[in-house]
């Protein structure tokens, strides 16, 4: 059975800019992992038309990262995940995660699923409209 993925953006806040928002079977797996106060990568990087679809999976694994903690990466460390492509699904395997929290378990997608997810997420710019003041 394979798991599902959501991809979406938080609007911008007091603090941050428009956040990616991460969800695997409905779970916020990036809130989870970074503790309380963390964030997600920016949606501006994550889902530019620049960022080189920065979750898009092949057959050439790599690792990305999904988040960090309130103290910054460079503290604590970075929440990040090993994303590839095994023919008809995408596996999130080999999580590492800041310190103290949480490691995820390997997640794994059907590989249609998952491209149009980010081919969504891609396409809807709602979050660019958010503005705070």
């Amino acid at each position: 059975m394979f798991n599902r993925l959501e991809v979406g953006a938080l609007p911008p806040g007091p603090r941050w800019a428009a956040q990616l928002k991460v969800r695997i079977d409905g779970e916020d797996v990036v809130a989870e992992a970074v503790g309380e106060g963390g964030r997600g990568p920016f949606a501006e990087e994550a889902l530019s038309a620049d960022s080189h679809d920065a979750l898009r999976a092949t057959g050439e694994g790599r690792r990305v990262v999904l988040g960090e903690p309130e103290c910054t990466g460079g503290c604590c460390g970075y929440l990040s995940v090993f994303v590839q492509r095994h023919g008809g699904s995408v596996e999130w395997s080999d999580w590492q995660v800041p310190r103290d929290e949480v490691r995820p378990p390997a997640f794994c997608f059907d590989a249609d699923q998952y491209d149009a997810e980010l081919t969504r997420a891609l396409t809807d710019r709602r979050w660019q409209v958010y503005r705070c003041d």
